[in-house]
């Protein structure tokens, strides 16, 4: 079977879907969380938990996957600058979604609050019992979701700007539908 080199191999594909869902959830639930002293805040948490864990294996693999299969060039169009934003912004969304959920972790660690993923799963602490290391890994936990967040907004609007100003093909190469059809349907808007 013959890869399409302007896609990105459909696994990645896969997983870049779900896993936008997933840090976008995990992003309103870390909101609602710090916001919330309500019963839904014991919710949020056992929510919050197992998906930062979800999120870090997920990444692992997609960074696996990343290593394994190149994804399709940019355009030969975009100049230096562009391409070392481009490279810079998605090893820094890897960094950040690896980052995450490892400091999340060690920030429970460090409070003494366990890990637990449900059915009785409870991860091991990964950094000692140490309440000054707590608040300040509370506090990096929080300003690097700012940071994610922002980087998040950053990659949709240069997709965006790809997809529906540049159409150079960027957009598509992540996209579910053919490549064929959706080169048709940009043409019809024309």
């Amino acid at each position: 079977m013959n890869r399409d080199e302007t896609m990105f191999w459909w696994p990645a594909r896969v997983l870049h879907w779900l896993m936008a869902i997933m840090i976008l959830a995990m992003l309103f639930v870390g909101a609602g969380m710090v916001a919330s002293v309500s019963e839904r805040h014991a919710w949020l948490l056992a929510l919050h938990k197992p998906l930062g864990i979800a999120i870090l294996a997920l990444a692992v693999l997609r960074m696996a996957l990343r290593l394994w299969r190149r994804p399709p060039p940019l355009p030969r169009e975009l100049g230096a600058a562009q391409r070392l934003a481009a490279q810079a912004s998605h090893w820094l969304l890897y960094a950040l979604m690896l980052a995450m959920p490892l400091i999340g972790w060690a920030m429970l660690s460090a409070g003494g609050y366990p890990v637990e993923l449900g059915g009785g799963w409870r991860l091991p602490p990964i950094a000692p019992f140490d309440p000054s290391w707590f608040a300040t890994l509370r506090w990096l936990h929080r300003t690097l979701a700012y940071a994610l967040f922002a980087l998040v907004l950053l990659h949709l609007g240069a997709a965006l700007h790809h997809g529906l100003i540049r159409r150079d093909g960027v957009l598509r190469s992540m996209l579910w539908r053919r490549r064929d059809a959706v080169a048709a349907a940009e043409g019809d808007a024309d």
